[in-house]
């Protein structure tokens, strides 16, 4: 809890650093505190997404189901580069490893593909919460996975339909979904999902997305 995020203003420029603590507060959140976060959907050659259950240990929405990795850049040197994203991509790849056991090797920092950013806030459990602007990073590969049982309840693979199926019963059979998972699916996924190999026509870097 003690890692610095990156603090941001409402169009992403970066103004600062604040500990992950502080900037998942709701009573920072609510006076307007705002941090920058990447969501990964990591897709295999079958082209079925790779999902994961958070821990229970997670400070907001444990227990979720979510897409592959969903986590935050840290406020150094690296991380803060904003060329090509690339600040981004190296704490997605940092991620990776630590959540999900995910070799770098296998996650080559150029076959990220960033998409877009969205804007969103989710209150969690009254005192702690999300308020990100959130990189959508794709990314296509086979990999093997080492879970962290930390930060990791369970992970796995499922098709479009599956998907579609999961989200659908998700009332009657209890499951219980991320926000920023839920906004993507119902705004955006199904239509990255269905073009994965050509990509380039439906990136959007010039908008942030305000779901707020």
């Amino acid at each position: 809890m003690g890692e610095m995020c990156i603090l941001l203003d409402e169009n992403d420029r970066a103004i600062g650093a604040v500990s992950k603590k502080t900037c998942h507060q709701m009573a920072n959140i609510n006076k307007g505190m705002v941090h920058r976060a990447f969501s990964v959907f990591l897709f295999n050659s079958k082209n079925e997404l790779l999902l994961q259950q958070r821990a229970q240990e997670k400070i907001t929405f444990p227990e979720c189901f979510t897409n592959t990795c969903c986590s935050h850049p840290l406020a150094t040197e690296s991380e803060l580069d904003e060329v090509d994203q690339m600040g981004v991509k190296r704490a997605a790849q940092r991620k990776l490893e630590h959540e999900l056991g995910i070799k770098a090797e296998q996650v080559p920092l150029d076959k990220f593909e960033y998409l877009t950013r969205i804007h969103y806030v989710a209150p969690s459990d009254g005192v702690w919460g999300e308020h990100e602007i959130d990189y959508i990073l794709f990314i296509k590969a086979d990999v093997d996975l080492d879970v962290n049982p930390n930060e990791v309840m369970s992970s796995k693979y499922v098709s479009m339909d599956q998907l579609k199926e999961i989200i659908a019963t998700a009332d009657q059979t209890g499951t219980k979904l991320t926000p920023w998972f839920s906004l993507i699916d119902e705004r955006f996924l199904y239509k990255w999902w269905a073009n994965l190999d050509s990509l380039d026509s439906l990136k959007d870097h010039a908008t942030i997305h305000r779901m707020i």
